[in-house]
C-alpha cells in the first residue's frame, strides 16, 4: 500500500497523516519465524523537514507509534505464542521504502521496524517440570548454576575474596 507524498512535496499539505489499523501481508513473513502479525496499529504523521546541514534539500520524516502482537512459536513447547509490541518511531523515511520520490510503501516502512522487534527466543513456559523424556528434562539456568554446578564450591571462595 503506497501513500501518496505528492501533497507533502509539493507544499499543499505540511502533513500526512498514516493513522489507522494495517493487515501486513503474508508474503512478507512466510519465511521467518512470525507465524502472523496481528492489530497492527499505527498512530503518526509524515511531515517535510529542512536537512540541518544542506538548508535546500527538504527530507521526508516520520514520527508515529506502531503497536501489535506477534504470534510467534513457543521456543520451548513450540505452540504459538502471542509477543506484544510497541515502536516509537521519530526520523527520516529510509529510502529503500519509497517506490519512487512521491510515495512511500508503507508495507515495507511498518516491516523494516517490526523485523527489528522479533525476539530470537521467546517463551511463555514457566513449569519445565512437564518438559522430560526417557533419560532427560528440561531443566533452568538457575537449577544448572545452583545445583548440579562442579564449580560451586570454587565459585563460594571467589564471591568471598
Amino acid at each position: 500500500m503506497n501513500i501518496d507524498l505528492s501533497l507533502l512535496h509539493s507544499h499543499t499539505e505540511k502533513e500526512i497523516d498514516i493513522s489507522g489499523k494495517y493487515s501486513i501481508p503474508k508474503e512478507y513473513y512466510e519465511n521467518t519465524d512470525i507465524l502472523n502479525l496481528i492489530n497492527i496499529i499505527v498512530s503518526g504523521k509524515i511531515y517535510l523537514d529542512v536537512d540541518e546541514e544542506d538548508y535546500e534539500e527538504e527530507k521526508d520524516y516520520i514520527k508515529c507509534k506502531i503497536d501489535g502482537i506477534i504470534i510467534l512459536e513457543d521456543s520451548i513447547s513450540l505452540e504459538p505464542v502471542e509477543y506484544p509490541f510497541s515502536i516509537e518511531y521519530d526520523d527520516i523515511i529510509e529510502e529503500n521504502c519509497k517506490n519512487n520520490q512521491n510515495s512511500l510503501d508503507i508495507f515495507a516502512f511498518l516491516w523494516e521496524n517490526i523485523v527489528l522487534e522479533v525476539p530470537l527466543q521467546f517463551t511463555k513456559v514457566e513449569d519445565l517440570k512437564n518438559f522430560r523424556g526417557d533419560g532427560w528434562r528440561l531443566v533452568s539456568e538457575d537449577e544448572i548454576t545452583n545445583s548440579n554446578n562442579p564449580f560451586k564450591d570454587l565459585l563460594n571462595e571467589f564471591e568471598k575474596e
